[in-house]
């Protein structure tokens, strides 16, 4: 599959200008950019929702492309096996065809029209599963949460995430050439996100994803398409790696501007200086040489989103406290005597499965649902903020400013200067609520949840809707807070980042554990799950030890030696990566170029380190068998 020269605007914005890409079965590609430059409508052009302005797209004669964008089906009369299976086609039709023409020839029809008949429906229905299409529709549901029984229930029946699920279910089942999905991920709880991972990863068509999940992003991915500007660039790496690479090329990119205006800047000074005395003609040389420069744009830096909270009053030691809480929804009860204390400045990550009682349990905390039994206090001191996973609980004829301002202690000139930080500013802040798109919104809240000064945030899902850069900045602002955090988060990055606790609801009721999200994982899969993250890329001899008091030799004490600096510099190295990605270090324009040459030095320090550790570990070795 491929794209040439494709473009798209909507009134005077041009969305798409010249983008171009190949898309080959097998490869997993990520679309990434900021909110707004077009993944989803590039997602629509390829799936023929939408035509582009310009350009071509190329799908291979016989490929089926199957998109899923968010878009939850209607919640009519249709059951949920029927509604998943449609993007197979006639299926069950092909499936009764084909026995028909298989018992016309054990009768004895050989003839040719009834064996070119069968050729071609058996062809047909292999490439919507065969057989196994069943098994295959059946299994997918499975992994995205339903049950057996689900499959007769009708659609009008299922919850609005449930729903969301279900379209997910049906692309996936589509068995297509070309597979597209928009956020996959959300409404995905902790089980369904790793078989949906596992999935994609024997998925033999190929994949053209968004996502702000950035460690479902690593798994899945083999390569990166960044959109911005109109255009898209290509990465042939993982993700992780691409986020550097984009890091180093712009460390170089400014490298070479200033480059080029030092050198722009010395040769205008000689020409001024001597342009009419005895090194005229050398200064008119030069002068020559100066107008053939291809000069180098000044590198564009993206507005970021970073922002953090205010000191917040210091509160009692415990600022939740629940005792012997039970929950129900209907006849069913969600969990029942449960009890957990949140203390002053702990991080803690709810977590359970789709359906356990997550959000129920957050709507008991801020007094919104009525528990069957239990209590829950309040610390002393302790003020909360609630933020909600859905965006719908602000005005919708307000503007931002009017919204931000309603019941905000703040006044206007402070609204404007914080939403300016949310990446509303100027007149940015006169728009209507309504017209917002999901991740303004969410950034809106944002703003309002840091203008309150709360000691206590409560926050269910808010990285929804929110692109890579923007859950990082939440990610790095709640790393920074110094109030307390219960959070519900399927985003298992910010989890494993933020939380020092976890409360899961197992079993019918409440288990509060110790230690991130590594832990809880190590915890609940009996202590055999290995790390997901590598936290260094030291080598790995680095990490073995000696056993007992083995004596060294002056080599191996050298390659020891060589480790730790290698290790420390590779810790230097990380933290100026940290700076480089920090907006207020992007928006002052001479310290990220100091910076940035301080990261080049370090990286060529680090290879010529490298290079000495490796000749030590060859002389270490021959001590050894010598």
């Amino acid at each position: 599959m491929h794209l040439a020269g494709v473009t798209k605007s909507f009134g005077d914005r041009t969305l798409l200008d010249d983008v171009s890409l190949r898309v080959s079965s097998g490869q997993r590609l990520c679309l990434v950019g900021r909110n707004g430059v077009g993944k989803t409508t590039l997602l629509r052009i390829i799936a023929g929702e939408l035509a582009p302005d310009d350009g071509e797209v190329g799908i291979p004669r016989g490929w089926r492309v199957a998109l899923h964008d968010q878009r939850p089906p209607r919640a009519d009369g249709r059951q949920l096996g029927g509604y998943v299976a449609e993007l197979l086609g006639d299926v069950e039709t092909l499936e009764a065809r084909l026995g028909e023409l298989e018992q016309a020839m054990a009768n004895g029809d050989h003839s040719d029209a009834t064996m070119h008949a069968y050729s071609t429906t058996q062809a047909e229905f292999d490439q919507v599963g065969g057989y196994t299409w069943r098994v295959h529709v059946e299994s997918v549901l499975r992994g995205l949460g339903f049950e057996a029984a689900d499959m007769d229930r009708e659609l009008s029946t299922f919850s609005g995430g449930e729903l969301t699920r279900a379209a997910l279910a049906r692309t996936l089942s589509a068995n297509p050439d070309v597979l597209l999905l928009d956020e996959p991920t959300n409404h995905l709880d902790l089980k369904n996100l790793e078989w949906l991972e596992q999935e994609l990863a024997e998925f033999k068509g190929a994949v053209l994803l968004v996502s702000h999940d950035r460690w479902f992003l690593e798994a899945v991915a083999t390569g990166v398409v960044e959109l911005g500007r109109g255009r898209a660039r290509s990465y042939n790496m993982k993700y992780s790696a691409y986020r550097k690479e984009r890091i180093l090329e712009e460390t170089q990119a400014i490298e070479q501007y200033d480059r080029q205006q030092e050198e722009i800047e010395r040769l205008e000074r000689f020409i001024s200086r001597f342009g009419a005395g005895t090194r005229s003609k050398q200064a008119k040389s030069l002068g020559k040489k100066l107008g053939k420069i291809e000069r180098v744009d000044m590198p564009q830096r993206e507005v970021q989103l970073k922002f953090g909270f205010p000191k917040t009053l210091k509160p009692s030691r415990d600022v939740l406290e629940v005792k012997d809480l039970t929950l129900t929804a209907g006849d069913r009860t969600l969990f029942e005597n449960g009890s957990f204390v949140l203390e002053r400045g702990k991080r803690m990550a709810v977590i359970g499965p789709n359906g356990a009682g997550k959000t129920s349990l957050i709507e008991a905390l801020i007094g919104e649902r009525r528990p069957a039994s239990g209590t829950i206090k309040l610390g002393y001191n302790a003020e909360y903020a609630y933020f909600s996973q859905h965006a719908d609980d602000l005005p919708a004829n307000a503007t931002v400013l009017e919204a931000m301002s309603a019941g905000s202690p703040l006044g206007t000139t402070d609204c404007r200067t914080l939403l300016g930080r949310f990446m509303f500013p100027g007149s940015e802040v006169e728009k209507k609520v309504d017209v917002l798109s999901g991740g303004e919104r969410r950034r809106l809240l944002l703003a309002k949840m840091v203008a309150t000064g709360a000691n206590v945030l409560i926050l269910d899902e808010p990285t929804n809707h929110l692109d890579v850069e923007a859950c990082e900045a939440l990610e790095a602002a709640l790393d920074a807070y110094d109030g307390a955090v219960l959070m519900i988060s399927h985003d298992r990055a910010l989890i494993d980042a933020i939380a020092d606790e976890t409360l899961s609801i197992e079993n019918g009721t409440l288990v509060r554990r110790d230690g991130d999200y590594e832990d809880f994982l190590t915890a609940t899969d009996g202590g055999v799950r290995e790390k997901t993250v590598k936290k260094t890329n030291a080598p790995a001899a680095a990490s073995k030890k000696p056993k007992g008091p083995t004596k060294l030799t002056p080599e191996q004490q050298r390659v020891r030696e060589l480790e730790a600096e290698v290790a420390a510099k590779e810790d230097t190295i990380a933290a100026l990566e940290g700076e480089l990605s920090d907006a207020s270090v992007r928006a002052d324009h001479q310290l990220f170029v100091q910076t940035a040459k301080a990261h080049s030095q370090r990286q060529e320090e680090l290879k010529q380190l490298m290079k000495a550790w490796e000749s030590a570990e060859l002389a270490a070795a021959g001590s050894v068998s010598g």
